[in-house]
């Protein structure tokens, strides 16, 4: 005898319902992987045949970033962490919260969140219109993850190999206390990391959207000064990581550019970018085709 009510403990699935859902997961998994391939390719295929605008201004401020670096080691270093060391608690525990913002994880995770979306809702169903927008919008979100990612892993090696101390490491300041190829914190104090994701994510970010440029710049420069006003660095780490993602973010530019992505090739600035009635109209149409 079937108990009372028994069809209620027994779940329902429309007819096809899973097969649909498993057919959109692995169609979704399969625009994942060609798109992703096809960035990579688009990345490495072989630079135009194309002479690139003079980077008089890059090598300029280089050169400046250089003499400041090693002006300030001699001369600013030592009195600008004495100072540090004698402020109050309580802007010093300011500061503290305020320095974690320089993570380069609060750019990386947000950037290859949207990638992934990007990659999983590009598919050749849509229109070409639908696709080149998410391709520009990949290519722009792209470049500035590996903006913040490359001068970041650069200088998380570079630092360990130059070994220089933090700010009183041993009890006491020296700005030429080195222990090269060692692979400890207190000694991994040149280039700063932090300052080189704020500067490199501040040129990047500013490149592409010009007008986010003034808040970008007092970010950055917040994420200096922070530094040095938690005992983490000397103000010339800082100098030098600003110069790593100088130099980073500028060779990624012409990288790009060779390849006719993002900027133009005549002058290194950014091409327009899809407007924000294509975008969603883009969108649309992906939520209409699922």
């Amino acid at each position: 005898m079937s108990a009372p009510n028994a069809h209620l403990d027994k779940t329902t699935t429309p007819a096809g319902l899973g097969t649909r859902t498993d057919a959109a997961v692995r169609q979704l998994v399969r625009n994942v992987a060609t798109n992703i391939a096809l960035g990579f390719n688009a990345l490495a295929k072989s630079r135009r045949s194309t002479i690139l605008p003079a980077s008089n201004t890059t090598v300029a401020l280089s050169i400046a970033l250089v003499l400041a670096a090693a002006a300030s080691m001699f001369f600013f270093d030592a009195m600008a962490v004495g100072w540090a060391r004698n402020e109050a608690h309580w802007f010093r525990g300011a500061f503290e919260k305020i320095t974690d913002l320089g993570l380069s994880g609060w750019f990386l995770f947000p950037c290859g969140f949207i990638l992934l979306f990007l990659a999983a809702v590009s598919s050749p169903q849509l229109t070409s219109s639908a696709q080149g927008v998410f391709a520009a919008l990949a290519a722009r979100f792209g470049f500035v993850f590996f903006a913040v990612a490359l001068p970041g892993l650069f200088v998380s090696i570079a630092k360990h190999l130059i070994g220089r101390a933090r700010p009183y490491v041993g009890g006491h300041e020296d700005p030429f206390a080195y222990m090269p190829l060692i692979w400890r914190p207190a000694f991994a104090s040149m280039p700063s990391g932090h300052a080189t994701t704020a500067v490199a994510a501040a040129i990047a970010i500013g490149t592409i959207w010009p007008r986010t440029r003034i808040v970008m710049w007092l970010y950055a420069v917040t994420i200096m000064f922070s530094r040095v006003a938690v005992l983490a660095h000397h103000p010339s780490d800082v100098l030098a990581g600003a110069l790593v993602a100088l130099l980073g973010t500028h060779w990624l530019r012409r990288w790009f550019a060779t390849r006719g992505l993002v900027f133009r090739s005549s002058d290194m600035r950014a091409n327009p970018g899809p407007s924000l009635s294509r975008i969603k109209a883009a969108l649309r149409q992906t939520l209409a085709a699922r």
